[in-house]
């Protein structure tokens, strides 16, 4: 299938390792000009160079980050992004939803709901000069149900979920597309954390999720990648479970 995406200049945040980086990979594997991010410069570059791409160093937690992040991959490929997706790393995990410090709810704040609109107020602009743009935000079926010890995922993650369809409204019009991924239980470094090992999680798997096993990373990368295409034009305003049937809810 020809998705009409050679040549697009993409940037793909936390993009160094797991899902991110899946998709980078896959995105530069149909032709188009990819970016990096992580907070470590040299992973950033160091995946970017086997991608034949940019890589860049950045925290979706620092205020005015997203724009500093654009201009530089603009600059860096001479023409401004088309196609932008939103990854960012979980917030921290606890037993008690009310027991996180106020300064853990303002940062995951930064990080899942001020960092990916930072980054979109950047490249709309362009976008809609243009009349294309494809939008996708990596998130989790914890916005359908939410997640125990996951409480700061669980709201902050909805609320960038109410974010993109209030935009895939509003820019439809102009060509922009905005879709949201939710994870179910994927194999990933971040899952291994929260199940000791990816072991583990692969054994809950089996008894958990109807698919009886973990996601991989080139099955969310390859959703991703047909999101960012021509081929999705009339696809908008969408939160896309890919969990092998393990979310109850309709």
């Amino acid at each position: 299938m020809e998705l009409g995406i050679g040549g697009r200049i993409a940037l793909v945040t936390g993009g160094s390792q797991g899902i991110g980086r899946a998709i980078a990979a896959e995105l530069a594997a149909e032709g188009a000009r990819v970016a990096v991010t992580s907070r470590s410069e040299d992973r950033a570059r160091a995946v970017a160079e086997e991608l034949g791409g940019r890589g860049f160093a950045y925290d979706s937690g620092e205020d005015g980050a997203g724009a500093r992040l654009a201009d530089a991959a603009a600059a860096a490929f001479g023409a401004p992004v088309e196609i932008l997706v939103t990854n960012t790393g979980g917030p921290p995990s606890g037993a008690d939803p009310l027991g996180f410090a106020r300064e853990q709810w303002e940062r995951a704040y930064r990080e899942l709901v001020l960092g990916p609109i930072d980054l979109i107020e950047r490249v709309v602009p362009a976008m809609r000069e243009r009349g294309w743009g494809r939008i996708v935000n990596v998130s989790s079926n914890s916005v359908r149900e939410p997640i125990g010890n996951l409480m700061l995922s669980n709201v902050h993650r909805s609320a960038a979920l109410s974010a993109f369809k209030t935009l895939a409204r509003d820019l439809a019009g102009d060509g922009i597309t905005f879709n949201t991924l939710l994870t179910g239980r994927i194999a990933t470094e971040r899952l291994a954390e929260l199940y000791g090992s990816l072991d583990q999680a692969e054994e809950a798997a089996r008894g958990d999720v109807p698919a009886g096993r973990l996601g991989t990373v080139e099955e969310m990368s390859a959703v991703a990648t047909f999101l960012c295409s021509q081929r999705a034009s009339f696809v908008t305003g969408e939160a896309i479970r890919v969990d092998g049937a393990m979310t109850r809810a309709v």
